[in-house]
């Protein structure tokens, strides 16, 4: 439930906080007080489209901020931590939502930013919020299949059927797939064999190409690179006089000098000793340079070949628009594959048809256990429908629920149609086509509490359905919302006193002028408070001693004291 909700810097609302209780919360309002901009401000919350127009202010940032109790419901919780989300603490989830003047907005669930569709996941988790355009929804053949399936608790095997059809349609894929793969590959044969003879012939290596290009720039350059070694090494040791033969001398000198000055400041054996480190260090690389001079030749064959192989390697790649020996190999293992699978063809296509059929028959038992539970609950639907609307001025109300066998579907097999005739004369139709405004809305309704009964939605608020409806009917219609709020919390924004007088909590939304701005508020209503705005609901007036006495009597009347 919606324990509190703040707004800030929202359209007329510069700062206002509303507690709401349990049960059945009343909001009502003189027309153009400020009633559907806190909903519009709720609606952004739980990730509504922003609109920058709504931001009272040009430097100032819009805040919503609420929090709601899960009463341990896990598909909220869970939903929290699949998205790695601080945990609801004490059962409370606190969602804020930020839009800033330039029109960027923040979402954030436990003070943890979140992106929208992940706002709007658990938003539809917590808050149902019926308006009149959602009275759209009962057309729609997905609403409707929504319902029963409610009804039916057909959640669990709705998730063993949902991957049943995914498998399904995965092997009638790779089916699919493969045999138009094979029809190609067979009117291509004689080519595919060609195109993997040459391929295989060339006995591939993994980075050849890479080696071979490295191979044949030094045999490209082997004299330029022979010629510098030589460069480096002669005066290093291949000179009759060179720096080895020299630095030897030197540290013969050194060590004599160690024998003659054994008294000396200086350290002799210790230069000595440091020369001869160093001239180990420039032997090595005599040495190494000596040794590379060995595997370089210029040997002209050796490069005539590096060049027609590389040529080969070149022409295959650009054929094949791939880059690379790896990808070379790739493709040869592919025809390969391509080749092998012509061979058995029948067995392979008869073999991944039965997987195809395998998974489509374990689809089609699940989607049959569907439909069947389905059935059951639109019967006990439709009866439920007209025993909860015809006491909302619907008297001849007849409810018909066809389902007839689709082919299958993500949701299974069955095509559901709502018909509906309110008068005794009339021919069963689809609503859309049947019913009028109001109809429909008292339609919603009685289907918000008959399902109410039968999910865990925490919230309901409902945004005047009782508009065009008075008497007798509008009073039915505020019981059957209380009676929703014995499950829910229900909040109920309305113009019909039967209906105020049924609430728990009676908030009044109003407007406050100051020598500035104009600002929408909200309270609670006391006792006697809302014995005058009932009264004034009634088209009296807050001292009317009658119309104040009719307010008492609805209050005195309502299920809630």
């Amino acid at each position: 439930m919606i324990k509190s909700l703040y707004i800030k810097n929202y359209a007329l609302i510069d700062e206002l906080t509303v507690d709401f209780s349990e049960g059945f919360n009343i909001i009502t309002g003189e027309t153009g007080a400020g009633k559907s901009i806190i909903l519009g401000a709720l609606s952004l919350l739980l990730g509504g489209r922003a609109d920058v127009k709504a931001v009272n202010g040009g430097d100032r940032k819009t805040i919503i901020e609420a929090v709601f109790t899960t009463s341990g419901d896990r598909g909220v919780e869970s939903a929290i931590v699949d998205a790695e989300l601080d945990s609801p603490i004490d059962g409370e989830i606190l969602i804020r939502r930020e839009l800033h003047p330039g029109g960027r907005s923040r979402a954030f669930i436990n003070d943890t930013p979140v992106n929208l569709p992940l706002l709007r996941r658990v938003a539809d988790m917590l808050v149902d919020i019926h308006s009149q355009n959602q009275n759209q929804r009962l057309v729609s053949e997905d609403f409707q299949r929504r319902i029963l399936d409610t009804l039916a608790g057909n959640d669990e095997l709705l998730r063993e059927y949902v991957a049943a059809y995914n498998a399904f349609r995965s092997a009638l894929k790779e089916y699919t797939d493969t045999r138009d793969m094979l029809r190609r590959s067979r009117d291509d044969a004689d080519f595919l064999s060609y195109q993997y003879e040459q391929l295989d012939e060339m006995k591939l290596l993994p980075g050849e190409r890479q080696s071979l290009e490295k191979e044949r720039d030094m045999l490209a350059n082997a004299g330029d690179i022979l010629r510098e070694i030589a460069s480096a090494l002669t005066p290093l040791s291949g000179a009759s006089v060179n720096a080895l033969d020299l630095l030897e001398d030197s540290a013969d000198a050194l060590e004599r000098l160690s024998h003659i000055l054994d008294d000396s400041a200086t350290d002799y054996d210790a230069l000595a000793d440091r020369m001869r480190a160093s001239l180990i260090e420039l032997r090595d690389i005599a040495d190494t340079l000596t040794a590379e001079t060995e595997t370089i030749a210029a040997d002209p064959e050796r490069l005539e070949q590096v060049e027609l192989r590389l040529s080969k390697l070149y022409s295959l790649e650009l054929k094949h628009h791939v880059d690379g020996t790896d990808a070379l190999i790739q493709v040869r293992d592919n025809l390969k594959s391509r080749l092998e699978a012509l061979e058995n063809s029948d067995s392979l296509l008869a073999s991944l048809e039965r997987k195809a059929k395998l998974a489509k028959r374990d689809a089609m038992n699940l989607a049959a256990q569907i439909s069947e539970r389905r059935s059951r609950a639109a019967l006990e639907f439709a009866a439920l429908l007209i025993e909860r609307a015809k006491p909302l001025g619907m008297p001849n109300l007849r409810c018909d629920i066809s389902m007839s066998h689709d082919k299958l579907g993500p949701f299974g097999s069955d095509k559901i149609q709502f018909l509906f005739a309110f008068n005794k004369n009339q021919q069963l139709m689809p609503v859309g086509t049947t019913a009028s405004g109001g109809e429909v809305s008292r339609l919603m309704l009685s289907i918000k509490s008959i399902i109410a009964e039968h999910i865990k939605l925490p919230t309901v608020i409902f945004d005047e359905v009782d508009t065009g409806v008075s008497g007798d009917i509008s009073l039915r219609m505020g019981s059957l919302m209380y009676l929703m709020s014995r499950y829910l919390q229900v909040i109920a924004i309305t113009h019909l006193p039967g209906v105020a007088a049924m609430g728990a909590r009676h908030f009044k939304v109003y407007k406050e002028d100051d020598d500035l701005h104009t600002a929408t508020r909200i309270r609670i209503l006391s006792a006697s408070e809302r014995e005058a705005e009932i009264a004034m609901m009634s088209g009296g007036s807050a001292t009317d001693p009658a119309a104040l006495a009719a307010a008492r009597s609805l209050l005195k009347n309502a299920p809630v004291k």
